[in-house]
């Protein structure tokens, strides 16, 4: 019998993979048609299947989606939605990005909006001033396609000469002469990564089973399950997740998903109530990246899975644990199996439940156990630590610089949150610093600096919450305000440590509505 339906099961994978590659090669040649019967008009054939401009770059599927809007807006291109969606997973699939590539901005599509970009000054002055850096580092093109791209920004918005960090330099001359070189050379149209990645490409089949997953949000906390995925049309896939949060809440629901260029993952899935949207890198059995709230961007979680059949540690859940205590902890991956070690004193009282995506430990910690980061290994699997701390040196606040916005009070744009967590660090046997993790904690605001102060910016910006989630004020002017201004203001965030009361500071930017919220930021 066991047989049988091991069979039935091969016999149903197999149907399905068959169905996927028939679909493929068919999107495939309704891209190319698109191609030609919607950008002909306007691109001219070069040759083979070949087309002026766009058959010279390469590009993420959120910066393909951004040109095609551009062609709707501003040059008149009438193409339906189906026939959009199309376009882009053609020109994705054709003309993408390698793994290699994306590496360091994947930040900019997993729409992680507080990171702090370092990008050097040279592009930060010419680029990143009206946009973030790494929409730029996310597309590749020849110096003669940079070049058309300054010529484009100067004709679409002539006054960028006269904004700071133009004004003061001949902008023009130093873009053609200077950027389109440097940008040609730094991101190239043709690269050995992209070249080999074409061959190495795996096709969408080998992601259909089920993925063990971790995860965390920021405010809310830890979170692990399991994703199952299985075959639709084309590229696609319907998605189930089952899985629950530390503190108990389910985390349960479904959707469907889309594989881009053999590993740029993204989905629309309906957790409980909420629409999220999943951004993920999907590369030798594991994935890795973000889920959001469809509608609020900032409330998001990071993620990574492994897939079934390949034995890997994801996380140990929480990552620490205070000398002289007894803690529950839970090893979150695929494939778990064998006996679990965590170094000298730390003891395994029980292991409270065992399944090849989590082990539940209850665990104790000796008084004398050494401070700092120790490895977690389970059988023959490691690559996770735990943190053994006594004493918390120092408190961050994580992010250390956020920015929120005013929103709604009669408008379509909601406010933009602030969440906030207290990241506890420590200091080894040896004096040197060490991150324990996230630990509860009180939050407040305060003014900071004295213009806040005199502008009563934390009477009137928004209200923190005691989970460390800041709800800023409404839109529009407030006739409470000095001059009739709006909600907008300078805090800074104090989290104070519930165990030890030691406290982090960071710095939260209260400001208007974003209006313009493309794909890439």
């Amino acid at each position: 019998m066991k047989t049988t339906r091991l069979r039935q099961r091969a016999g149903i994978l197999a149907l399905a993979m068959t169905s996927l590659m028939l679909a493929q090669a068919q999107a495939a040649q309704e891209g190319q048609a698109l191609l030609e019967s919607k950008c002909v008009g306007c691109h001219i054939p070069e040759g083979g299947d070949a087309i002026s401009r766009i058959s010279h770059q390469r590009k993420t599927p959120e910066g393909w989606l951004m040109s095609i809007a551009r062609m709707q807006l501003m040059h008149g291109l009438n193409i339906a939605d189906d026939e959009r969606r199309t376009l882009v997973k053609y020109l994705a699939d054709k003309q993408g990005l390698a793994p290699d590539e994306t590496e360091g901005v994947r930040y900019a599509m997993e729409r992680r909006l507080n990171t702090v970009e370092t990008f050097d000054e040279q592009l930060s002055q010419t680029c990143g001033r009206c946009h973030s850096g790494a929409r730029v580092a996310l597309q590749r093109r020849p110096a003669k396609e940079w070049e058309h791209l300054v010529h484009f920004h100067l004709g679409q918005w002539p006054s960028l000469e006269y904004q700071a960090q133009a004004r003061d330099r001949d902008w023009l001359d130093l873009a053609l002469a200077e950027m389109v070189p440097e940008l040609a050379k730094r991101y190239p149209l043709d690269s050995q990564a992209w070249s080999e990645w074409q061959k190495a490409r795996p096709e969408a089949k080998v992601l259909l089973g089920q993925w063990a997953f971790s995860g965390h949000m920021l405010a809310k906390g830890d979170v692990r399950g399991v994703m199952t995925v299985s075959a639709d049309t084309g590229d696609t896939f319907k998605v189930e997740v089952n899985g629950q949060y530390a503190d108990g809440t389910p985390f349960v629901g479904g959707g469907s998903a889309i594989l881009y260029n053999g590993y740029e993952w993204r989905g629309n899935v309906k957790i409980g109530d909420t629409r999220m949207r999943q951004v993920f890198a999907a590369l030798n059995g594991e994935m890795k990246g973000r889920m959001f709230d469809a509608e609020h961007d900032e409330r998001g979680l990071d993620f990574s899975a492994a897939q079934q059949g390949q034995a890997r540690l994801l996380a140990v859940q929480p990552a620490y644990v205070r000398a002289g205590s007894e803690v529950e902890l839970t090893l979150v991956g695929s494939g778990l199996q064998g006996s679990v070690q965590l170094g000298a004193g730390l003891e395994v009282v029980k292991v409270l439940e065992a399944t090849p995506t989590q082990v539940r430990l209850r665990v104790k910690a000796a008084a004398t156990a050494a401070p700092g980061r120790r490895s977690v290994v389970l059988g023959d699997l490691g690559g996770v630590d735990l943190a053994v701390y006594k004493d918390i040196a120092e408190v961050k606040v994580v992010p250390a610089f956020s920015i929120a916005r005013v929103g709604e009070n009669g408008g379509s744009t909601p406010k933009v949150q602030g969440r906030f967590e207290a990241e506890a660090w420590g200091r080894d046997d040896e004096g040197q610093p060490y991150r324990i993790g996230y630990l509860p904690a009180k939050w407040s605001v305060q003014p900071f600096d004295e213009r806040a102060r005199e502008d009563e910016d934390v009477k009137f910006a928004g209200q923190m919450q005691k989970d460390g989630v800041f709800v800023p004020g409404a839109a529009g002017p407030n006739p409470q305000r000095k001059m009739m201004t709006n909600n907008a203001g300078n805090l800074k965030v104090i989290a104070e440590l519930e165990e030890g009361g030691q406290k982090g500071e960071g710095q939260l930017i209260v400001t208007v509505q974003r209006w313009n919220n493309p794909p890439l930021p």
